[in-house]
């Protein structure tokens, strides 16, 4: 049988009341009276049920993070930097994979409101402002992550993936490449159409460029190989000279059925740039360049953004003017677009 405050308190002595102070406010306790309860405590084995007392306080002290795709390491670097902040103030996150999947993110959303989490850190699939905007009126604070508020009604913190896309495939257009492929998907994600927008407006400057793209189901390896190997399947006169992969993982697929598979050199025949700058990408057969983006900064900051919402909904403020950060990506150049066309 679990060990109650009573017990604690018959054991030490003392009342319920000092018990809980001594649990949750020990400098208003003399140090005695405090000695005396843990002692108990650790005696007894008395465990405190925090889950229920933050729950009758109103809200928890966990955060809800919900990502795209747990598997993807940019996403483990932002779920990092939210566990970073979050333990400053004593918080904890959980994480909730969508799997770039509507209903799997809908289903989260519902878990979280449920367990009255301190508020939820999303990186949406799609375009449901709606639904977030309910849960945040029933009292639980929304912030996106690494995806811009659409129309400013919610934090927001990201980088600037039209940027980042112009970044990629300006680099490989300096190295002299001039068929550019651009390889990702879907064409639903914000991040996805931001980077592919950012690519045609590079590739508008140049007059003897052009831009193919190969749409892919999800941003994972295994799309990223099956897209490697629709290039690969060409004559070699039919192939890109170059291509953007809407992400590391993808790069890392399509880096795999080029070389591991059909013989292609990178960057010799084909140069190849990914985006996210993961770990992976510099450990590659052949190292990634790759778009950097400061993943374990947006975990941390959208946590900051939240506690600042939070503060705001427990003040019942009405003029709470939402905060959108938006970060600059940054070029990371590799062996995978060193060579010249």
């Amino acid at each position: 049988m679990a060990v109650s405050v009573k017990d604690v308190a018959a054991a030490a002595s003392v009342s319920v009341g000092t018990v809980s102070n001594v649990l949750n406010r020990p400098d208003i306790v003399a140090p005695a009276t405090v000695e005396r309860v843990q002692a108990a405590i650790e005696r007894l084995g008395f465990v405190r049920n925090d889950a229920a007392r933050q729950l009758r306080a109103g809200r928890s002290r966990s955060i809800g993070l919900v990502v795209l795709d747990v598997r993807n390491p940019f996403f483990t670097d932002v779920a990092r930097g939210a566990e970073d902040r979050a333990a400053e103030e004593h918080m904890t996150v959980l994480l909730g994979n969508s799997d770039e999947n509507s209903t799997r993110e809908g289903a989260y959303l519902d878990l979280f409101e449920e367990q009255r989490v301190h508020g939820v850190l999303i990186s949406p699939l799609a375009d449901d402002m709606p639904r977030l905007a309910r849960l945040r009126e029933r009292g639980t604070p929304v912030v996106l992550v690494d995806r811009e508020s659409p129309d400013r009604a919610f934090s927001s913190v990201a980088v600037d993936d039209v940027v980042g896309g112009e970044l990629a495939v300006s680099h490989l257009l300096d190295t002299g490449r001039r068929r550019i492929a651009f390889v990702g998907g879907p064409a639903g994600l914000q991040q996805v159409a931001d980077r592919l927008e950012g690519a045609r407006r590079a590739v508008d400057r140049v007059s003897d460029a052009t831009l193919e793209v190969i749409p892919t189901d999800s941003l994972t390896v295994l799309q990223g190989r099956a897209a490697g190997e629709i290039v690969r399947e060409r004559a070699a006169s039919d192939r890109p000279d170059a291509i953007f992969a809407a992400n590391d993982l993808l790069a890392m697929g399509v880096l795999q059925a080029l070389t591991m598979r059909g013989g292609v050199r990178v960057p010799e025949e084909i140069a190849l740039i990914g985006y996210d700058d993961i770990d992976f990408a510099s450990a590659a057969v052949v190292p990634l360049s790759s778009i950097r983006q400061p993943a374990t900064l947006i975990g941390y900051t959208a946590v900051d953004l939240l506690l600042k919402e939070a503060a705001a909904v427990a003040s019942g403020a009405e003029d709470h003017l939402h905060e959108h950060v938006v970060f600059q990506p940054e070029l990371v150049v590799r062996e995978s677009t060193r060579g010249t066309a």
